[in-house]
């Protein structure tokens, strides 16, 4: 029988916030036993430090620059994901899989061709856009919509995946549960605060974050707990991961900064802290768990990887940028000399902001530039109001970016991850002839990504 696919996604979760990857404050409970059932990634790799562009990483196994979707903001249709990418939904759904996804999409919330239910997948219900009231929610259910009820939207989202599940277990079926726990509105049901309440050191955000944190991995427990009353769980793949590092700002008691192993940086910046997420696979039937595997994986890796695990062809005229990495999961293939590309910005992208390349154990960073991680207040407007009134936005702004000058670039900076996963140590001064190679390379992957991404062109 072909296995069964179950993809649950985090919204903003850092890599300390589970305590299988070493957190002992948090309470995870059934990601921890997810964990010792399955796969521990440990050098596991978003596709971007923003949520749009990981997603269509992860959705099309390539990077996200070639998909068109760029940026976070709906509100200007940076987070479309081009109508000619073909999605893991519809490889599956072309395959016979029955296919649901509920929870966040934000790959295009203003235009019904970029609706999921318009990108693979059967079912939907969630919401479009970035993110949302946990409690004041829309519901998106395949195009028709729904007010709160006085229900907390990650349990509203458990429900519908449960509900998934009991559906179609008589089939092979794809699920895809995007939460948006612990994106912010900071926002939990009142009880789940209670064992971080007298927790010395944490800030009430971080409390909340945690709460946010443990009622989403119930809502996990409960999938898991489907899946075996229903006969499934030995031949179903689950995987659980962010889609990028933890937001860490603020001040005072809305401080949101955590423990996130010792990595540098946060969500938005390609430091570690920002791209290396949380990740467990957990599939008895295909592969030995109880471990923890270093192998390096990145979101552009899970459409081959779970196509060639279902035994699905990929027809898409698109190549890919992932890879097959069921030998590494096995342990039967190295993993460590793999090369890996980020870049991001606000509005068009600048290659010389914000960039990163991993090549085995060397990492080359460019440093964010201010000016070019600027957002005009109009768009942060635009970007709440279409939150809590979307009527009022029906459409794209179609207005020209705001005027930006782009200063010189600050120094390339070069780390080697083996000896310094921190990130504490710039080594391009000692290693010139590295940091010049590695800098040709990205720069090449900029130029052609960017090629791809200027002959897109979904206009009305």
């Amino acid at each position: 029988m072909k296995p069964n696919v179950v993809l649950i996604l985090a919204d903003d979760m850092g890599y300390g916030d589970i305590r299988a990857f070493g957190n002992d404050i948090v309470e995870t409970p059934n990601l921890d036993r997810l964990a010792e059932e399955g796969i521990c990634l440990t050098q596991h790799y978003s596709g971007s430090p923003v949520c749009a562009p990981a997603r269509a990483a992860l959705m099309t196994g390539r990077y996200p620059h070639r998909t068109g979707a760029i940026d976070t903001f709906e509100g200007r249709g940076l987070d479309r994901l081009a109508l000619r990418e073909v999605t893991l939904g519809a490889h599956f759904k072309q395959a016979g899989y029955a296919t649901g996804l509920f929870g966040k999409w934000h790959l295009g919330a203003l235009d019904p061709r970029y609706h999921p239910n318009s990108r693979g997948f059967d079912e939907f219900a969630g919401f479009r856009g970035g993110w949302s009231d946990y409690w004041q929610w829309r519901l998106d259910r395949n195009g028709n919509f729904a007010k709160a009820d006085g229900r907390y939207l990650t349990d509203v989202l458990t429900e519908e995946a449960v509900g998934f599940i009991r559906r179609h277990r008589n089939e092979p079926f794809l699920l895809h549960v995007t939460f948006n726990a612990p994106h912010f509105p900071f926002q939990v049901p009142e009880g789940e605060l209670g064992p971080f309440q007298d927790q010395p050191g944490l800030t009430s955000a971080v409390r909340t974050i945690y709460a946010m944190n443990r009622r989403m991995d119930k809502g996990v427990g409960a999938i898991l707990d489907e899946l075996r009353k229903q006969g499934l769980d030995q031949n179903t793949i689950v995987i659980f991961a962010s889609d990028n590092g933890p937001q860490m700002n603020g001040e005072g008691d809305n401080c949101t900064a955590r423990y996130n192993a010792c990595f540098n940086g946060q969500q938005c910046l390609v430091y570690e802290g920002g791209i290396r997420v949380p990740a467990i696979i957990r599939w008895p039937a295909g592969l030995d768990g109880g471990r923890r595997s270093t192998a390096l994986i990145h979101f552009t890796d899970w459409l081959p990887t779970l196509a060639a695990a279902c035994g699905i062809e990929l027809t898409s005229d698109r190549p890919l940028d992932g890879a097959n990495v069921l030998g590494a999961l096995r342990d039967e293939t190295p993993s460590q000399d793999r090369t890996f590309f980020w870049q991001w910005n606000r509005y068009t992208p600048v290659g010389s902001c914000n960039a990163a390349m991993r090549s085995g154990a060397w990492k080359l960073v460019r440093p964010a530039i201010p000016e070019a991680m600027y957002v005009a207040p109009e768009d942060l407007a635009t970007d709440h109001r279409l939150k809590y009134e979307p009527e009022k936005q029906p459409d794209i702004d179609r207005d020209p970016e705001p005027e930006r000058t782009i200063p010189d670039p600050p120094a390339p900076m070069l780390f080697n991850l083996e000896a310094d996963p921190c990130e504490t140590e710039d080594l391009s001064h000692r290693r010139p002839e590295m940091l010049s190679k590695m800098q040709r390379e990205l720069d090449n992957w900029f130029e052609a990504v960017e090629a791809e991404r200027r002959t897109i062109d979904d206009r009305l």
